[in-house]
């Protein structure tokens, strides 16, 4: 069965190849009656889409989306939610070079062997343009969860870290600058760093860090799946990622108990968060936050040797339009997923209690 549907009872199944005449999606699950920003929907697409500044690829695509069911004047229907974004600037020759060849640490290899066919264009089913269906369906999440905010923004590149706790951000701010950093001054030193690594023909990859407010207790299904897991399992489905880490994460395991302990409040409320808004596998009401790390993009405008089909050893030089960092344009997709995986149990929650 191919991994194409994410979600139990908000449910997102997408389709579609980086080079094929579109993308798209189907929505189940979505309740009736919700007033739907179709603006909304389409500036986070925006966040996402190709060519947006200098530091990104340069693919141009509008990434425009066309609701085609499960939506009447404005409001969700019950039904499920069909829509579609059409791939408007294909260069589809700048892959002709790799067709019987394979790029390191690319699904070239595995797809080939597990499928016995790929599509080559730009990667195909495998390429990070499909994870716009999925900042669609999480944009409506987003506007099914009132009262939820979800932020997410970089948070490193390379080695250039942002030593500061969310606490102690403004979270507004993300947007203000073309790496999404909520720091002006070590944004402009990743921008900078960002387009050096580009002038070299290398790649670098970097953190995205999110924080999830309002969360009300209850959320999660123990004990295969608890919310922190999920949250896991839908930040590492996202291309290039390579590590999931919530509340204290690592550094947590260099704490002793006491130290580490969230002590309560009268009012349920925890005096500290290591937690990270979740325990048990369910969650507590404080702030849920987490990082998640992305390496460096795998195609490299330079010479490198590789193999093709028959297991020679070749020479080969990326093509093409791609991204020296892909930080930036992975914010509004790590919080799509976390958007979609609060949906999912929000949902489940209602059911719990009926």
């Amino acid at each position: 069965m191919a991994g194409n549907s994410f979600g139990k009872l908000f449910t997102l199944t997408t389709y579609g190849e980086s080079h094929g005449p579109a993308l798209g999606g189907v929505i189940d699950g979505c309740p009736s009656g919700i007033e739907l920003d179709i603006e909304a929907i389409q500036h986070d697409l925006d966040r996402r889409k190709p060519g947006q500044s200098s530091i990104v690829t340069q693919r141009k695509e509008p990434d425009a989306v066309k609701f085609h069911s499960g939506i009447f004047e404005g409001k969700t229907t019950g039904m499920s939610i069909g829509f579609v974004i059409e791939n408007i600037n294909q260069k589809s020759h700048d892959y002709s070079h790799i067709k019987d060849s394979y790029r390191p640490s690319h699904a070239d290899y595995t797809y080939d062997k597990k499928y016995g066919i790929r599509d080559y264009r730009g990667g195909g089913r495998s390429s990070a343009r499909e994870t716009a269906c999925r900042v669609v369906a999480g944009a409506i999440a987003k506007q099914m969860l009132k009262g939820i905010e979800i932020n997410a923004y970089v948070s490193a590149v390379g080695n250039m870290k942002l030593n500061k706790p969310y606490t102690e951000l403004d979270l507004t701010q993300t947007e203000s600058n073309i790496v999404r950093c909520p720091d002006a001054k070590m944004a402009a030193k990743m921008e900078e760093y960002i387009k050096e690594v580009r002038s070299k023909g290398d790649t670098v990859g970097g953190i995205v860090s999110c924080v999830i407010k309002n969360v009300p207790v209850g959320l999660g299904e123990p004990v295969f799946d608890k919310l922190h897991a999920e949250l896991g399992k839908a930040m590492l489905s996202i291309n290039a990622v390579k590590g999931f880490e919530y509340g204290s994460g690592f550094e947590g395991s260099t704490m002793f108990g006491s130290q580490h302990n969230d002590a309560f409040n009268s009012d349920g409320t925890t005096k500290t968060n290591y937690s990270g808004g979740i325990q048990g596998g369910i969650s507590n009401g404080m702030d849920i936050y987490f990082n998640v790390a992305f390496k460096p993009v795998a195609t490299l405008i330079q010479k490198y040797e590789t193999i093709d089909k028959a297991g020679n050893i070749v020479e080969m030089q990326g093509k093409g339009r791609h991204d020296p960092c892909v930080v930036p344009r992975a914010v509004p997709i790590v919080e799509a997923m976390a958007a979609l995986v609060i949906a999912d149990f929000w949902l489940q929650n209602k059911v719990a209690h009926l």
